[in-house]
């Protein structure tokens, strides 16, 4: 059997062979000596950057450091400058994997990944959804993602489901009509799996619910539905289950770094303890034990061409108390969730729709720091950003564009420069807030 989707990141440069030999070694180390292999990767990292990357070097200080703990926490805001002048020596914009993050957290930036570690995240990809019988090669997946719709953007992101073997549905508009189409599709499809928007998803779920509608029963193919990017709550898990009846399964993770944590087989949310070390810190920045609830700060272990050493990602967990350095599960997850846009035609939209809206102001020039955007009328919309410079005529034109591309005509928007947003409690700063009652 011809394996298409390995071999098209083989051929694009990542070592996807080499990666899933090591990922299998680094499972292999026992839990007795589990503790010293991330310690040792700790230090290597921590040493490599400190030696070849001077964006890091000015953070960590003349000084440098006496312990781990002394490291300083990493944010977005430590990266508000153009990519190539972030890489690690001997890494060039030309010899590493580039992306950008979704904005999720109001803090958009673009970030690389040297090509083995890039290769590292989809062994442990392939490894996590291998526990469930998903074959990237031969699985079908019903994919509930955004596309871009511009011609390049959108037939590339075409060409990689066609390698990846997905079936892509776009989460613009999940009015009924759309989703009965959706529904449809089911029937004719041997899908294997669904992927996506936990919101899109959630959608899909209540309209084949008012439908009293079972999925696996016009799909008998289906296995499971792994839901991905925003929280997923008790009742919505409940609601999918019943809806689609295979097992529901939720995944965290973020595109600098990798899968973050995913649910096992017998229902723990496993954190990747592989290629990442995950640590629970107060306010003070001091490491909290297991149980207790703090912003979760992540090291990506093997990232060579760019720095996450002790990045804080934005969010707050608590790691269970029967965590082991080979094991940590994640117990909760705070935040990472999504409202739903809601527009006068009736069309109904998920808030990381504006994602693809945004990617417009998201420019490598480090401009604009943060934004985020509200709904405050069925018809109107705000968005609030803190920027160097304010935007121009043509860029609020671009996004007023977009806008009326990705949801509908007549729309009100308006643009708001300050100097500093307000955000949560726990410090998120969510992308999209829906006011409507």
């Amino acid at each position: 059997m011809f394996n298409l989707f390995n071999t098209s990141l083989q051929l694009n440069g990542f070592p996807l062979k080499k990666a899933i030999t090591a990922f299998a070694k680094i499972q292999a180390i026992t839990s007795a000596d589990y503790e010293n292999y991330s310690t040792e990767l700790k230090k290597q990292i921590v040493d490599f950057h400190l030696q070849n990357n001077n964006t890091y070097k000015e953070l960590v200080g003349e000084n440098g450091y006496v312990s781990w703990e002394q490291l300083p926490i990493m944010t977005k805001k430590d990266f508000q400058k153009p990519l190539a002048q972030r890489l690690s020596n001997g890494y060039t914009l030309k010899n590493v994997y580039v992306n950008k993050t979704s904005g999720s957290s109001g803090d958009p930036f673009i970030f690389a990944k040297d090509k083995y570690c890039h290769a590292l995240t989809w062994a442990n990809i392939i490894n996590r959804f291998g526990w469930f019988n998903i074959n990237f090669n031969t699985s079908l997946q019903a994919r509930f993602y955004g596309i871009p719709l511009g011609a390049a953007g959108y037939y590339k992101e075409r060409f990689k489901d066609f390698l990846s073997s997905r079936y892509r549905f776009p989460i613009f508009d999940l009015s009924d009509s759309e989703l009965e189409k959706i529904a449809l599709q089911f029937n004719q499809k041997k899908f294997d799996y669904i992927n996506g928007y936990t919101s899109s998803i959630v959608l899909f779920a209540q309209f084949l619910k008012q439908k009293n509608k079972v999925l696996k029963i016009s799909c008998p193919s289906l296995k499971c539905c792994v839901v991905t990017s925003e929280m997923l709550f008790d009742d919505d898990k409940k609601l999918l289950e019943e809806a689609f009846g295979v097992p529901v399964i939720n995944e965290y993770g973020a595109s600098e770094l990798d899968l973050i944590a995913f649910q096992n087989p017998s229902g723990e949310w496993q954190i990747n303890s592989e290629t990442l070390y995950v640590e629970i810190v107060d306010e003070k920045n001091n490491v909290l034990p297991y149980g207790k609830e703090g912003r979760i700060v992540i090291t990506s272990l093997y990232n060579k061409a760019h720095p996450f050493i002790r990045y804080d990602i934005g969010d707050t967990g608590i790691l269970d108390e029967k965590s082991t350095p080979k094991k940590p599960i994640l117990k909760k997850l705070i935040g990472r969730t999504n409202d739903v846009a809601l527009l006068p035609s009736g069309k109904k939209a998920p808030g990381l729709t504006f994602y693809y809206v945004t990617k417009s102001i998201i420019k490598d020039d480090g401009n604009v720091k943060e934004f985020v955007i509200k709904q405050t009328k069925i018809d109107t919309f705000e968005i609030e950003y803190v920027s160097q410079e304010e935007l121009t005529f043509n860029q609020i034109e671009d996004i007023k564009s977009a806008i009326t591309t990705y949801l509908e005509k007549g729309l009100l928007v308006t643009f708001i420069r300050k100097e500093k947003l307000d955000r949560s409690k726990s410090g998120k700063l969510k992308q999209f807030v829906s006011l409507l009652k």
